[in-house]
């Protein structure tokens, strides 16, 4: 067992963070709680459940945590199923940032399922940077679903990123409420090949005076890779603002779909869209090449560019 966990350490590079008494973390290996540290103003309080754990993260009143929480989930084992069901609460006036590690590197036949219910009080800021690590073989079905509620004045930002192995098979169907000038970024970026298949559902509904949105995504597929995005924003109150931005790079024969949706229900409220789906550019690709790089190594640093 004691090698599993420095394997998961090892491939999340946290080695470093969970040995410093003053950075709070929590490590589940599959159902398994294999590490956890509180810090002053949070308080983390894991269950074991049936295939995995649920997870309940509070930061207090006016509690600013300085240093990134580093939670990481994974499965060392080929195959099996992981469930997390995350029950995050930002109090009034607080402030954290969590690093969350996903960490399949030998996946044949994993699933892992994430549900998320999360509250931000009033004038809280939260961001939620996650960072996963999958099989060169694909073997993962990753499905991460969430609601987030925003009080007034409260901040959320969110990024996802793939930074080693395949994607599998992804879904991601996040539904976010902002209330009045709250602000919020939701930002997905994924790279697929081999007949890897992408999902993602983003919903934001600007519902107070003021609110602020932003929905970005950035895909490429290739070989024989499938995407299909929806991006919806909603604006239902004076001031409410907010954009929709969606870019995909199809090459091989990759698909992609990507659907942006704005409604605006209010006349004092703006809400705009962009998608673009194609190839690389193709004076870009002249430009690198002319430098010196194969068509497939420039091809390799556009798309590490769209995705940066």
């Amino acid at each position: 067992m004691k090698t599993d966990i420095d394997a998961l350490y090892k491939a999340a590079e946290i080695e470093e963070a969970i040995s410093d008494p003053r950075t709070a973390h929590l490590v589940i290996d599959k159902d398994q709680v294999a590490g956890a540290n509180e810090v002053e103003g949070l308080r983390v309080d894991p269950t074991p459940i049936e295939d995995g754990v649920e997870v309940a993260i509070t930061v207090e009143e006016g509690a600013v945590i300085e240093k990134p929480v580093h939670m990481c989930f994974g499965v060392t084992e080929l195959e099996g199923l992981q469930k997390i069901n995350l029950n995050l609460r930002l109090e009034p006036r607080s402030k954290v940032g969590i690093l969350a590690h996903c960490v399949f590197p030998q996946a044949r036949d994993v699933r892992h399922v994430m549900d998320a219910e999360i509250d931000i009080g009033q004038g809280a800021d939260y961001s939620y940077l996650e960072k996963h690590v999958h099989s060169p073989s694909g073997g993962i079905k990753v499905v991460s679903r969430a609601q987030v509620n925003l009080a007034e004045k409260a901040r959320f930002h969110t990024d996802f990123e793939l930074i080693k192995g395949r994607v599998g098979d992804l879904e991601i169907d996040y539904d976010t409420r902002c209330e009045r000038e709250s602000v919020m970024e939701m930002t997905a970026k994924v790279n697929g090949s081999g007949d890897d298949r992408i999902k993602i559902d983003e919903k934001g509904q600007l519902l107070g005076e003021g609110a602020r949105g932003v929905l970005n995504t950035r895909v490429a597929v290739r070989e024989r890779s499938k995407a299909q995005v929806n991006n919806e924003l909603i604006a239902t109150a004076a001031g409410a603002r907010g954009h929709v931005d969606c870019k995909e790079i199809i090459q091989d024969e990759g698909e992609a779909n990507a659907v942006p949706i704005v409604t605006v229900k209010h006349p004092e409220a703006h809400v705009t869209h962009e998608a673009a789906l194609g190839s690389v550019d193709e004076k870009q690709l002249d430009t690198l090449m002319a430098r010196g790089l194969e068509e497939e190594e420039a091809v390799d640093l556009i798309i590490e560019g769209l995705l940066s």
